[in-house]
């Protein structure tokens, strides 16, 4: 084994990791904006607003990430036209299906936390006069985010181990480095084995960012004993 081919890729690997941050970053920020209406919807009795939510969901949660974005990066130029589009940029299929993958996955957690709500939190949101949308707003919402941290946790680092298929499409991020600099040297070994533990690096940083989270904003539900 020849570890010092990873200080000659090292420019490499920075750029993969800075693609796999991002990716991820803007894919969990857009797909929790798009999430939280989902999850309303989700709840709702209205079929007319029940029924797309549900099979969003279902399609999105029911089929691989892998299988969702060769639809969009290969199997969508059979349905529009792409040249000189975004449509065509391997960078943006990613991203795309990454947000729509993630917030499915998040606005069922959405949906769990709500339901686990409570209900005298509704009912004295209700006795102080709130309507539906106030409660949502001022009660509703910010008590059930917090009680989804524990599970969006897990969907953040699911995204970040998820994301490695991007390398697939000939995008350049930490399992796309690792898979250039095995190809330059002949050596899965040490490449693949430093991608894995920048991504380690990053799951336990999240883990770590999540736990302070946990302490600051669920301190109220932890057993007094």
């Amino acid at each position: 084994m020849d570890f010092s081919i990873l200080f000659e890729s090292w420019d490499l690997y920075l750029d993969g990791f800075i693609t796999t941050v991002w990716m991820v970053a803007v894919a969990l920020v857009v797909g929790l904006i798009i999430a939280i209406p989902v999850g309303i919807a989700r709840n709702s009795k209205n079929p007319i607003i029940y029924f797309p939510a549900w099979a969003y969901i279902y399609f999105f949660r029911g089929t691989p990430l892998l299988i969702q974005l060769y639809l969009v990066y290969y199997g969508l130029s059979q349905l529009i036209e792409v040249q000189g589009t975004l449509w065509q940029e391997a960078w943006f299929c990613a991203l795309f299906v990454f947000i729509l993958n993630t917030a499915a996955y998040t606005s069922e957690i959405i949906r769990g936390a709500i339901n686990s709500l409570p209900k005298g939190e509704i009912e004295a949101a209700k006795a102080y006069g709130m309507s539906t949308p106030q409660s949502f707003r001022r009660i509703i919402l910010p008590s059930a985010m917090r009680r989804a941290l524990p599970a969006y946790s897990n969907e953040v680092i699911f995204m970040v181990h998820g994301s490695a298929v991007a390398g697939i499409v000939t995008i350049v991020d930490l399992t796309g480095a690792a898979r250039i600099v095995n190809s330059r040297y002949y050596a899965p070994f040490e490449s693949y084995l430093f991608a894995g533990m920048c991504y380690m690096v990053l799951t336990f940083t999240i883990i770590w960012g999540f736990k302070k989270l946990e302490q600051r904003w669920l301190q109220h539900l932890r057993p007094i004993v």
